[in-house]
């Protein structure tokens, strides 16, 4: 008999960690949806002369994000939580050693890549963030199209995707973390993390790039720069959404063995509760809003769609702690918001072709500080942690949202500084004015005849 009871338990164990791995690795494909419809969305919004340098740009960025994750990203995460000093944490996960350990394509590391029966966590566990990596090159991509230099754009995507995000994510979506092991920061869904930091990056770009050859006129009012193809920048929005949900769920750690650190439920990073119906409440309800949001302001295709964006990224920080009720507010909230907040940005000279810095900078941000209202005394981490560690709070999601704003922002201009300094950074006038695919790009895009070269179409 306990023979028996010891082949049911090790048949369970096998089924559950193959469920957990199964999961994982689907959320992959799904984050792909993201990459799809960023693709769709950008190709869309720019001009018929600039859609296929658009289309390359993302495909770089994606890939080469990817690479450089591998290289760098996934040791920033595990090296850094405590900051720059290698300290151990209290669950002996952080520090130099182990990142060199667990993170290096070489030496010790080895061990966790590649054929290993042993391992069932490494492979999907760093698919799924280095997925996270690359969604941050992707949102900072919209905002530059149509004047950003393709190896410029890919250095800012490597520098963006592994040390801005990969340093943002070790202190505040780590265990270890110093964000929330002293101040108590909580970001589920990565508002902050991914969002804000890609956000205010892009700003730091944009700043040094400067806007698209006629936007402003000589007075400072801005011209509106219409995109070819509105109904591809709306599906390509759709899409984004439908990956949020394999970007949502993997951001639950799920119970089993060699999975859990938390016990024999699902958590967040953090090892508090978490649930995936807290995700089908949530989700769709924080779509709804959003979009419900922005046509109340707006009435347009384009702001309603990105309205469901800002509306899931509002919440994003609190999925695991909000009611439907709060999320619907939220996010109707952000839906009405940013159509105003982008017009402000622009009428101070940032051309934003997508409104990427509002939709995901401003809106991240936004979602933090609600959330220090409204989880105010939640434990920021499980109840494991030692005493006194700190309980979310609006201070600490304020210190939480000064961090992921610095950043993102100083990289992204002290590295957009640097390439505009070495002539890296922004496609000349005349280019720009004849079109970047004639110049750049060995195909056509359309017809023949559907463009002229050197038109404003």
């Amino acid at each position: 008999m306990e023979e028996q009871l010891a082949q049911v338990i090790a048949s369970a164990q096998v089924t559950n960690t193959f469920f957990a791995e199964t999961y994982y690795f689907l959320s992959i494909p799904l984050m792909m949806l993201i990459h799809v419809g960023f693709l769709s969305y950008e190709m869309g919004a720019t001009r018929v002369k600039n859609v296929l340098s658009s289309g390359i740009k993302n495909l770089l960025a994606f890939s080469f994000t990817i690479v450089a994750w591998y290289l760098f990203g996934w040791w920033f995460y595990w090296a850094l939580p405590t900051g720059f000093t290698g300290s151990e944490g209290y669950m002996a996960i952080s520090g130099i050693a182990y990142a060199n350990a667990i993170a290096l394509p070489w030496g010790d590391s080895a061990q966790y890549m590649g054929p290993n029966a042993g391992d069932h966590a490494s492979g999907v566990f760093w698919g799924a963030f280095a997925l996270f990596a690359a969604t941050t090159a992707s949102i900072m991509s919209g905002a530059l199209i149509e004047r950003v230099q393709t190896v410029g754009f890919v250095i800012c995507a490597i520098v963006l995707g592994t040390a801005a995000w990969g340093i943002a994510a070790a202190w505040g979506w780590h265990a270890d973390g110093w964000l929330v092991t002293q101040w108590g920061y909580h970001d589920f869904g990565a508002a902050g993390l991914v969002h804000a930091v890609a956000g205010f990056f892009a700003l730091g770009v944009l700043m040094k790039l400067g806007p698209r050859v006629g936007k402003f006129n000589a007075d400072g009012s801005a011209n509106h720069i219409a995109g070819h193809n509105m109904m591809a920048t709306v599906i390509g929005l759709m899409l984004i959404i439908v990956g949020f949900f394999g970007f949502l769920m993997a951001c639950i750690i799920l119970p089993g063995e060699g999975w859990s650190w938390y016990g024999e439920h699902a958590t967040t990073i953090y090892g508090t509760p978490m649930t995936l119906s807290a995700l089908g409440f949530n989700v769709v309800m924080a779509v709804a809003g959003g979009i419900i949001g922005a046509w109340i302001f707006t009435k347009d295709p384009f702001w309603m769609m990105s309205g469901a964006l800002a509306g899931i990224i509002s919440v994003a920080a609190g999925l695991d702690i909000y009611f439907p009720a709060h999320v619907f507010i939220i996010a109707t909230v952000a839906g009405i918001i940013i159509k105003p907040c982008a017009d402000w940005l622009e009428a101070r000279g940032i051309d934003d072709a997508v409104g990427a810095v509002t939709i995901h900078g401003t809106i991240g941000l936004f979602g933090l500080l609600v959330l220090g209202i409204f989880g105010s005394g939640y434990p920021a981490l499980a109840a494991f942690a030692p005493e006194g560690t700190a309980t979310i709070s609006f201070l600490g999601q304020l210190v939480g949202a000064v961090v992921m704003f610095l950043l993102g922002f100083v990289p992204g201009y002290i590295v957009a500084t640097v390439l505009s300094a070495a002539g890296m950074l922004r496609v000349p006038d005349a280019v720009q004015i004849k079109g970047l695919d004639p110049v750049k790009v060995p195909a056509q895009a359309f017809p023949e005849g559907m463009a002229s070269p050197g038109s404003d179409n």
